[in-house]
């Protein structure tokens, strides 16, 4: 007979309803472990205790995240990454993203020539929006400048001031932008000594 057996069975040990203890917090309930070496059964209930950091950077759908230039920073010059970014800040210059998406945030603005794959605007640009994709504009968004991308969407409400180029007109032009790029760097390089 245990020492549970003698509760169970209403001995004369076994508390009076009154006296009864709570169940235990459920943070302290540990679900049983099957018979498993030491090692392993170490690893699972470290596995259930211990709490992941949260991810200090912005959350993607896809999955990954998204580096950030907060409110309070100014960038003047030109930015070129290889991530995703979001601008909360203002950036003044060039911005070159050309496998990523750039988000201009709500308190962002850029005084900048952009170029990426992908281009939402939520706050202000001011400058020339080349995207190879997708530029979507929303309806707190406000564009001075060309607009050029294969798909665009404009929501209700959203300001561009400017010309706009959509379609395959706007991948012939960005090819032949990138083309001339091309040519005249290489001209630049085979001027050098």
């Amino acid at each position: 007979m245990s020492l549970f057996d003698r509760f169970d069975r209403g001995g004369k040990d076994a508390p009076k309803p009154s006296e009864a203890m709570p169940p235990p917090a459920p943070s302290l309930v540990r679900e049983p472990v099957a018979a498993t070496s030491g090692a392993e059964r170490s690893a699972s209930v470290t596995s259930q205790l211990v709490q992941p950091k949260p991810n200090q950077a912005t959350a993607v759908a896809g999955g990954g995240t998204m580096a950030n230039i907060g409110k309070s920073i100014t960038l003047k010059g030109d930015l070129s990454g290889n991530e995703d970014l979001v601008i909360e800040g203002h950036v003044e210059g060039r911005v070159d993203l050309p496998n990523n998406q750039l988000t201009i945030g709500a308190n962002g603005s850029c005084a900048a020539e952009v170029h990426a794959k992908n281009v939402i605007v939520v706050g202000k640009v001011t400058g020339n929006v080349t995207a190879t994709e997708r530029i979507e504009i929303q309806a707190t968004g406000l564009v001075n400048g060309d607009v050029s991308a294969p798909k665009l969407i404009v929501q209700e409400g959203a300001v561009v001031n400017g010309s706009i180029e959509m379609g395959a007109k706007a991948k012939a032009s960005q090819a032949a932008a990138a083309g001339a790029t091309t040519t005249s760097f290489a001209e630049k390089k085979a001027a050098l000594p």
